[in-house]
């Protein structure tokens, strides 16, 4: 564990705490450590006031009797940096910045000046609300929160302070056992929580929210030590957008934004990704609280046919299946209930047994079988003025009573999230069952478990690296390679390309004896980035005769904005393909190199199907990344049609990420648009190819004249 760590660590376990700054943050504080019931020791800094809140102020931090773990620092930016020399050179481990106007705003120098004052200490922040140590009651914290302390429980680390503030307020029985509010990230970054997180056994899971990541490999190594520790990692990334790609001339680089490129560093490490504040809240609850949900046959159990129906619908498009009951338990069930209701999965028991908590335990015992992975119980109580809640409690206890018995994974679900009040939730959570609120939320989040699980079995090796250049790229020297070029480079790592030849204006010999027809016709120019939209691609030329009118009209339309620099690629057309795909590689700055899958041709500019896999990959995430493409039911033998040569397609993909791995320095993008897809055992075919490099001007030379 690095110093800063370890720093960190000390800090979330202070002994003796010192706020330093405005009354009211420093009062506020105080009272946050009588609430938590600290039990260590606490000092305040202020230049007039003798006491705060009980507590005894210094004028300077030189006269405090001994040196804190952790510092609260509330004063201005522009006196920030001397006093954070002043807690560095004093010893203390680590210090809250709760102070703006650093890097947000543009003040880099600032911000830069604040890394080198902290030096080794843990520095949380600026531009944040702290952080709160719900096990041992040890809160850093400017403001009121309402969490109650726990002996075990998720941390969740926020970039947001707000966003922080709210969820210490949520009314889910979420046990929290930290949060972290880490602002612009100084001179920690989220890895350093994480890592720091995962060393407490009592954490049972890590919620992330996410505006963006700074260091990507640090990232990937604490996510690594998460998943070997087995805590689950679920993230909000939130800041949604498409980058902006510069000099960006190919498909593939405008598939894939950045967006994409989390999502899939999210599926290789295994975390959890969910797109709302509530569905982040109930999947940390559910790995917390139940964290070894595994298959995906459901039993539903409700008292209503519109809430059978819609669960029945979120649980298909989830990817559950609900199994149908065996003819004993249909039989049992027939007998217990009245003829009003259709005994099935879901089994909506209406209201004849209603607040019968006897028989509600029977029907449960009886529906709580083997066949079915996890039981649901769908239930609301919404009427929080009333005072009759005693068929709801026979529900919630012939539930519990049930489960104890038949010893099956539950779960009850409220259709609404306001529909489960506390005192139902601590009631099953007492009694190993988890309560989840809302019905959308709800299935986010045991998809999400499901999905873990599922993906934590995995035995392949998964690459814990990614595909970054390995020294700073100069752009000083970019060219595109022609088709011509780009073919024979990707032929070289096994990609097969159509037969062909590359001739120049009135050449006396334009094809080989040996080629057969028909022919596609191409002008070829490194200045020309889509052939077809300028009239460069002619299909279907016969013969020799008609190669060369195609060649002229080409020549007559398109030399004089290529400066002469206009050359022909003679092909043979390739018959018979099942569909197109596209496979290209993008680079990012934070990611490195990608491999984007994605349909080709036209449809690779009219439907938004395309898929990246971080580099290095593994055959495993080719594969699942293909399977997951709209249109892969094109290569599946769609209404009749032949399959394709799916491994034809995978093993073109390996060639091309095996082409970015060995030019990882001075590639910048590519495109094979289209890769046609022939039937299954008959391969595929690179037909048209484009990459844009960066090379010295030797290399350039080199290349053009071997090619």
């Amino acid at each position: 564990m690095e110093i800063k760590q370890k720093n960190l660590k000390k800090m979330l376990q202070a002994r003796h705490i010192v706020f330093i700054g405005s009354r009211d943050v420093v009062q506020q504080g105080i009272e946050n450590c009588t609430k938590a019931m600290f039990s260590g020791e606490i000092f305040a800094i202020h230049p007039t006031a003798v006491t705060i809140a009980g507590v005894h102020c210094y004028k300077s931090i030189g006269e405090l009797p001994l040196v804190p773990d952790a510092a609260f620092l509330s004063i201005r930016s522009d006196r920030t940096i001397a006093m954070i020399e002043k807690l560095r050179d004093l010893g203390v481990a680590g210090c809250v910045c709760y102070a703006a106007g650093f890097s947000e705003v543009g003040n880099y120098q600032l911000h830069q000046s604040l890394i080198e004052a902290a030096g080794d200490m843990a520095l949380v922040g600026p531009n944040c609300y702290g952080m709160i140590n719900f096990l041992d009651g040890i809160p850093l914290w400017p403001d009121y929160y309402a969490s109650q302390t726990t002996d075990e429980g998720v941390a969740i680390i926020s970039q947001s302070g707000n966003i922080s503030f709210n969820i210490t307020m949520n009314d889910r029985s979420l046990p929290i056992a930290y949060i972290l509010s880490i602002g612009n990230q100084a001179s920690l970054d989220m890895a350093d929580y994480i890592l720091v997180l995962c060393d407490d056994p009592r954490v049972t899971a890590i919620g992330l929210h996410i505006e963006g990541l700074g260091n990507m490999e640090k990232f990937l190594y604490a996510a690594n030590v998460a998943r070997e520790k087995g805590i689950p990692l679920v993230a909000l990334k939130t800041g949604v957008s498409e980058v902006g790609s510069r000099l960006t001339i190919s498909h593939t680089s405008s598939l894939a934004g950045s967006d994409d490129l989390y999502e899939a560093l999210f599926k290789r490490l295994n975390i959890s990704r969910v797109d709302s504040l509530s569905a982040f809240l109930e999947t940390l609850k559910l790995f917390s609280l139940i964290g070894n949900v595994v298959g995906r046959n459901l039993g539903v159990l409700t008292c209503s046919g519109g809430e059978s129906t819609l669960t029945a619908d979120i649980a298909e498009q989830q990817g559950f299946t609900l199994p149908p009951l065996q003819s004993k338990q249909t039989e049992e069930l027939n007998a217990l209930l009245t003829k009003f209701e259709h005994v099935s999965n879901p089994l909506d028991y209406n209201t004849s047994i209603w607040g019968d908590k006897e028989n509600l335990t029977t029907c449960f015992n009886i529906f709580m079988q083997d066949q079915f992975d996890m039981t649901l119980l769908v239930l609301d109580y919404l009427n929080k003025e009333a005072s009759n809640i005693q068929a709801w409690q026979a529900a919630i206890d012939a539930f519990i009573e049930a489960q104890k018995q038949t010893n099956a994974q539950a779960m009850v679900i409220s259709v609404l999230q306001e529909g489960m009040p506390e005192y139902f939730r601590e009631k099953l959570i007492a009694n190993g069952i988890a309560p989840l609120q809302g019905m959308t939320d709800a299935f986010i989040a045991i998809t999400a478990v499901t999905s873990y699980n599922e993906r934590k079995q995995q035995t392949t090796s998964i690459p814990n690296n990614l595909l970054l250049p390995e020294a700073h790229m100069s752009e000083d020297n970019i060219i595109v390679l022609d088709e011509w070029q780009g073919k024979q480079a990707l032929s070289s790592f096994g990609l097969r390309i159509p037969s062909g030849k590359v001739v120049s204006f009135n050449e006396d010999i334009i094809i080989h004896n040996e080629m057969v027809g028909p022919f596609v016709v191409k002008g070829i120019s490194d200045k020309i980035a889509h052939k077809t939209d300028v009239g460069a691609v002619q299909l279907n030329v016969q013969n020799e005769y008609e190669i060369e009118q195609a060649i002229g009209k080409m020549q007559e339309g398109l030399a004089e904005n290529m400066n002469g620099d206009m050359r022909f690629l003679i092909e043979e057309m390739i018959p018979g393909a099942v569909t197109e795909l596209n496979i290209g590689i993008k680079r990012d700055d934070q990611f490195g190199l990608a491999l984007v899958l994605s349909m080709g041709g036209e449809l690779v500019n009219l439907v938004n199907d395309s898929v990246p896999v971080l580099l290095p990959a593994n055959r495993e995430e080719i594969v699942e990344a293909l399977y997951s493409l709209k249109g892969i039911t094109l290569l599946t033998g769609f209404r009749g049609r032949p399959k394709g040569d799916i491994e034809a397609v995978i093993n073109a993909a390996k060639a091309v990420a095996s082409y970015a791995e060995a030019n990882r320095n001075i590639l910048l993008e590519m495109d094979i648009n289209p890769l046609l897809v022939l039937p299954e055992g008959q391969g595929v075919v690179a037909v048209d190819a484009f990459i844009r490099t960066v090379v010295d001007t030797a290399t350039i030379e080199d290349t053009t004249a071997t090619l």
